[in-house]
């Protein structure tokens, strides 16, 4: 039996693209088959291309847009769930422009997250390759220079020295560890059970925890302007919002902020009381409540979360970096010196 062969979904960055191009299009008047086409003409990209044609040939066929990208089984749920809202609307330009924000905000965040990942994962990588090279090559060559000496090598080089010739000795153990460390980095960078799994256990941080609360706060915010901006009143958005972010924390918050609104507080009221905002953002929101831009506040608020956050991540591997040079240089220096100065003693001493 031939089994049904699973479609890799489009990326954040990719959707953001797409969502970004058809707005420009439909704004411009075309309608969204005529498109799909100019934007399969237009791609060089073979797979891109492919899922173009497919969704245009659900068009062509009579089926609604937000089918035709159901069909094609690359985009998320909520993207063809907030297409059928536009439709319905008659806003399905400000839709795909929203959900091009939205996507584009998640790949900044997707992106920040890698690189806050990636440079401490490398950093640790080349330190182990280095202490190894000086461990397995340069220390046998001070201990053949010691034995023409007539003497041995101190404790601690000497220490080094018999590690070293136990990784030798069992090399494959050490290789199987950096292959294991180059598989969970991939796994954590490209993978989404791989980034969710590290948010948690950073999460579980004192010093990380706030960013990655401030994190779910800016999605929280972006999938607001998603559906507010397509006309959704809040308790809907909620509901959708809740599917976006992935925190279960932030979903406890996001049902607790649903039944406040059941027992009649205000959208800013329940934000505040819920802890999703601060009652800085709260205010905003409030402001945006009474002057009818809720969606203008959000956005405001979503681009605050972003800097904020981008701040927070550059000041975080900034601190890495030099902690991590700092690490490397001292473990070198103890393993030159722990055999220059005994060599330096007995050279002094023959002179």
């Amino acid at each position: 039996m031939k089994t049904k062969r699973k479609i890799k979904q489009l990326n954040s960055y990719e959707i953001s693209s797409f969502c970004r191009q058809l707005a420009l299009l439909l704004r411009a008047g075309i309608a969204p088959s005529d498109s799909i086409e100019i934007l399969s003409e237009d791609t060089d990209d073979s797979s891109i291309k492919q899922i173009l044609d497919s969704i245009s040939l659900v068009l062509r066929s009579g089926e609604k847009f937000h089918v035709a990208l159901a069909m094609s089984e690359v985009f998320p749920d909520y993207v063809s769930h907030m297409v059928t809202i536009g439709e319905e609307s008659g806003n399905i330009d400000v839709v795909m422009d929203s959900l091009a924000d939205y996507y584009e905000r998640e790949d900044n965040i997707q992106s920040s997250i890698k690189s806050a990942i990636s440079y401490p994962l490398v950093m640790v990588f080349m330190m182990l390759v280095v202490v190894m090279v000086l461990v397995l090559k340069v220390l046998p060559i001070f201990e053949q220079v010691f034995a023409q000496l007539g003497t041995t090598m101190s404790g601690f080089s000497q220490s080094l020295l018999n590690l070293g010739n136990l990784l030798n000795r069992y090399s494959f153990i050490f290789v199987t560890f950096l292959v294991l460390l180059a598989i969970l980095f991939l796994y954590i960078t490209y993978t989404i059970s791989g980034r969710k799994a590290f948010r948690k256990f950073i999460g579980g941080f004192a010093p990380t925890r706030k960013l990655m609360q401030e994190l779910e706060s800016e999605r929280f915010a972006s999938g607001m302007v998603l559906t507010l901006s397509s006309g959704m009143d809040t308790f809907e958005g909620l509901a959708l919002v809740k599917k976006l972010v992935e925190s279960n924390e932030m979903k406890e918050k996001i049902d607790n902020c649903k039944e406040m609104l059941i027992d009649g507080s205000s959208f800013p009221e329940a934000l505040l009381a819920s802890k999703i905002f601060t009652s800085f953002y709260a205010q905003m929101v409030d402001v945006g409540f009474k002057s009818g831009a809720m969606d203008k506040a959000m956005k405001q608020i979503a681009d605050r979360f972003e800097r904020e956050t981008q701040r927070k991540i550059s000041s975080i591997i900034s601190i890495i970096e030099p902690t991590l040079v700092i690490i490397l240089s001292i473990i070198v220096g103890m393993i030159l010196l722990s055999v220059i100065m005994p060599l330096m003693g007995i050279m002094t001493s023959i002179g």
